[in-house]
């Protein structure tokens, strides 16, 4: 059943959009990301232009997180505090991101950077991903002690100033790393269309050392303000989120995510490690294909703004 996206200006079908968005909402619960590092190359793979599928899919990658968020909040798996400081340095990066992805677009290369930065992005932590679980999966088959990285073990990060106490992550860090993770995560979310889940779980079990069964639940709440305020801030300022192709999303991503907070109960944190990190690759590598790929023609002609 074809329908039509009038900011994308095509036709797709119903049911591809409803499926894409219930896998991504899997994903969004199972592995505490939003999603969007996946849904925006797929959005593209189907015929949507980048600027709107970046800006568009926020909008899931929101109703996705709440859904998940709500499964972890019941089973007290969230901290609040430590989230709510990743949510002020999102806020702050978010509304830099859609500057520079305003900036990006009038030079004409936003196609060009959103691209390549998802294969930056994704080889790099898809690869660190994939070997430490792969190692962790080995040792603990082999019968061989696991090196635990122990909530609050010091690093240079828990030496830096301005500290504060999380209790539900057993963590006495500055501020600081945490603040900076957010912006970070939030420039990411307003360029490249994610959610930041794939940077921000790895940065937070082994950066922060924060226990990986409040991992997941804390960057889904992040990600629900941030992506919430990306939202409101590309509507204004890009004018790029297509309302039906969004609500669509919404609605397969919100029956998606329930499922896949039961399916991530089922199974040890490397093995869900390892998953994320064999799909970030993945998809890091339809990417690259993407780029480097001849494609079908060559060149295309077109009626340039003001022509007879």
């Amino acid at each position: 059943m074809q329908i039509y996206l009038p900011i994308a200006e095509i036709a797709v079908n119903m049911f591809l959009l409803l499926g894409m968005g219930g896998a991504v909402g899997f994903l969004s619960g199972m592995f505490g990301v939003g999603g969007g590092f996946l849904l925006t190359p797929l959005l593209i793979f189907t015929g949507i232009p980048p600027a709107v599928a970046v800006a568009t899919q926020s909008g899931q990658i929101v109703a996705s997180s709440v859904s998940g968020a709500l499964a972890h909040w019941r089973r007290g798996t969230i901290d609040v505090s430590l989230g709510i400081i990743l949510i002020a340095g999102g806020i702050v990066g978010a509304s830099m991101g859609v500057v520079l992805f305003r900036l990006l677009r009038h030079v004409g290369q936003l196609d060009l950077i959103i691209s390549l930065l998802y294969v930056l992005f994704l080889g790099v932590v898809g690869g660190l991903m994939l070997l430490e679980s792969a190692r962790a999966i080995i040792l603990r088959r082999l019968g061989r002690p696991i090196a635990a990285r122990r909530p609050g073990q010091h690093t240079w990060v828990h030496r830096l100033p301005i500290r504060m106490r999380f209790k539900r992550s057993r963590l006495y860090i500055s501020v600081l790393p945490v603040l900076a993770l957010g912006w970070f995560i939030g420039l990411l979310v307003a360029v490249m269309g994610i959610g930041g889940g794939f940077i921000m779980v790895p940065a937070m079990i082994y950066l922060l050392r924060m226990p990986t069964n409040v991992v997941v639940g804390t960057s889904l709440f992040q990600i629900i303000f941030v992506t919430a305020a990306t939202t409101v801030l590309h509507a204004v300022s890009t004018k790029s989120i297509d309302a039906v192709l969004a609500l669509l999303l919404m609605v397969g991503g919100v029956m998606g995510a329930q499922f896949g907070v039961q399916a991530g109960q089922r199974l040890r944190g490397e093995q869900l490690r390892l998953l994320l990190a064999l799909l970030v690759l993945a998809v890091g590598v339809r990417m690259m294909y993407e780029l480097v790929a001849t494609p079908p023609d060559l060149y295309t002609l077109t009626i340039a703004a003001g022509g007879r």
